[in-house]
């Protein structure tokens, strides 16, 4: 199984959160604040959430959430950085020596991932991994498309005997986005994702891959 660091750069840009949780109670009420706000995410779009919305959704106080939010942004990016974490999973088990026959089954099998979490994921198909808005420190270099692509890359050299080369990373990558654009506007008034707009993601995928990989 693919192997991800847990100090990853694509989870550095994960908000400070003002009480770091140690006991399981905090742990679980951070968790439920983040189910909150990716509930009305869900509903409304992240760009009209609010503290008082996610403390309202939670049966919480203001008090609670500012506990360990300073403000709307380390909400939205904390669940980016969840949102990441739970994609980085999936895509360890789909990426795994042996899973797949080819490395382009491999990217496909990855791409389906995806479109999973944007099915099942309450609030992904909005925020996704935050590339959407503007989460990154201002230092960051690459997006978190760039740095998951990375790791797909990396399984891609590791397990499926890929020879490594810029031009390889840079088609991937290529790749990561236009699926991730097409997967988006599947998902745009579809719960399940129109069948058209999917079929296009994997045509696209092959088509940046072709005589890549």
């Amino acid at each position: 199984m693919l192997t991800i660091e847990s100090g990853a750069p694509l989870l550095a840009a994960a908000a400070p959160i003002r009480n770091e949780p140690v006991q399981a109670r905090s742990t679980a009420r951070l968790a439920a604040l983040l189910d909150s706000a990716a509930a009305v995410i869900a509903e409304i779009g992240y760009e009209r959430l609010t503290t008082a919305m996610v403390a309202e959704r939670a049966g919480a106080s203001i008090g609670t959430v500012y506990r360990y939010f300073p403000d709307r942004i380390a909400v939205l990016q904390s669940l980016a950085a969840r949102h990441t974490e739970r994609l980085l999973a999936r895509l360890a088990e789909e990426l795994a020596a042996g899973r797949h026959d080819s490395a382009l089954d491999a990217v496909l099998g990855s791409v389906n991932a995806i479109t999973e979490l944007f099915r099942t994921e309450p609030g992904y198909r909005s925020l996704r991994a935050g590339d959407v808005i503007d989460l990154q420190p201002p230092a960051a270099e690459t997006t978190a498309n760039a740095q998951v692509a990375e790791v797909i890359a990396d399984a891609l050299v590791a397990h499926y005997g890929v020879a490594d080369s810029d031009e390889v990373r840079l088609s991937v990558g290529t790749a990561l986005e236009v699926a991730d654009a097409l997967v988006a506007r599947a998902f745009a008034r579809d719960d399940q994702g129109d069948a058209v707009l999917l079929g296009e993601a994997e045509r696209a995928v092959r088509a940046v891959l072709a005589g890549r990989l």
